[in-house]
């Protein structure tokens, strides 16, 4: 198949899933072509048969704001064109929907596919606002195909948007060769002494992520035990979590690492993950950690129910108790057995039901269904 993948290219995990689909499409032999605005932070498997597509958007003074959905579609237009495309799978539904409707529009001659999947704020946050709500179902019901990273989304999205229309669950995954457990001591030394505990939260620093909860957590268990926190990632949140760590007289013990490539290798030396967001449609990060062999103590909210499993690989706490998240954070990290066995679940969760090599067969199958069938559904 030749297949045009549209995502986001910044830190995040729409761009990471939409990208290592590519490559994983593009080593099983699909030709694959990437658009974005600039090269997604994830790809970085380059072989003959997948493609970089930079969309270029006008400075125009008399545009206040750059139109990139404009932009986008006739980059996705060229690409259809010039790649002789089956298939456009946007991820993110706003603007990638409409922006592909738009180039189909423009290409009566070739009737070009379009899968829509869903990965969370663009239903939640995004699609909810007044401004965009309209057309994010209008987006959604042109789409030939849509999917949703978790049930919770796909009952959110309809509940949300009243959409009838069939919409396939297909869960996010993780490459398990890539993040495995056993990391290396040496690296683990760049964040952490020997004695210490390492717990890490990764995630944009929105304030959706509530990053300042898993400070607010760290020092109440680095009351307890030596222990480093590194925060990995960047945004909004940033100078209050730094402004806290200092409050509460803790900035010595939190590294404030930035965006790490190589968040894999932090992962695998890591004593616990820290997840306190408001909600996750899936949580992606949570995923790459346990697939680490790494705990997870999350919120309960959103997906993350479909992928910590409590009292087995992590914990699930309320949105907002960061003292419920010290407690059962410390007790397993102060419990040599208890956290070895959390070790050994949290990697067999993933392994067991969220394989890499299964997953991207489900969408395989789907685009192949969606190319032998007729119109978008209603």
């Amino acid at each position: 198949m030749k297949v045009g993948i549209v995502c986001y290219p910044t830190y995040g995990g729409s761009g990471a899933i939409a990208t290592e689909l590519g490559q994983v499409l593009a080593r099983r032999g699909h030709d694959v072509h990437v658009i974005s605005y600039s090269p997604p932070f994830r790809l970085r498997d380059f072989r003959l048969n997948i493609h970089y597509h930079a969309v270029e958007v006008s400075a125009y003074p008399l545009f206040r704001y750059p139109p990139y959905d404009l932009a986008l579609a006739s980059k996705i237009m060229e690409v259809v064109v010039s790649g002789e495309l089956d298939l456009l799978h946007v991820h993110y539904a706003i603007p990638h929907a409409i922006s592909a409707y738009l180039a189909r529009q423009m290409l009566e001659d070739h009737p070009v596919k379009i899968i829509t999947t869903l990965h969370g704020t663009d239903i939640t946050i995004v699609g909810t606002e007044r401004a965009y709500k309209q057309v994010t179902r209008f987006g959604l019901q042109q789409s030939d195909g849509v999917t949703a990273v978790s049930r919770w989304l796909h009952d959110e999205t309809a509940r949300i948007f009243g959409i009838q229309r069939e919409m396939r669950v297909i869960p996010n995954f993780v490459d398990t060769d890539r993040f495995a457990p056993n990391g290396d001591p040496g690296f683990r030394s760049r964040f952490a002494n020997a004695d210490e505990k390492l717990i890490v939260h990764a995630s944009n620093f929105r304030p959706v992520k509530r990053v300042c909860d898993a400070v607010r957590a760290f020092s109440l268990i680095a009351d307890r035990m030596p222990a480093r926190l590194v925060l990995v990632g960047d945004g909004p949140e940033l100078p209050r979590a730094v402004e806290l760590a200092e409050e509460l007289g803790i900035k010595g013990k939190v590294v404030f690492a930035g965006q790490i490539e190589s968040i894999d290798a932090l992962l695998r030396v890591a004593d616990l993950f820290l997840l306190p967001s408001e909600f996750e449609s899936f949580g992606l990060a949570a995923l790459e950690a346990l697939s680490c062999g790494t705990p997870v103590i999350a919120s309960r909210s959103g997906g993350l129910a479909e992928v910590v499993t409590e009292g087995e690989a992590g914990h699930l706490v309320s949105v907002g108790d960061y003292r419920e998240m010290a407690r059962l954070g410390g007790d397993l990290l102060a419990d040599a057995e208890m956290h070895a066995r959390f070790r050994a679940a949290a990697r067999e969760s993933v392994v067991s039901r969220f394989p890499e090599e299964e997953i991207v067969t489900m969408y395989e199958k789907y685009y192949e269904e969606v190319l032998s069938g007729g119109s978008p559904a209603s």
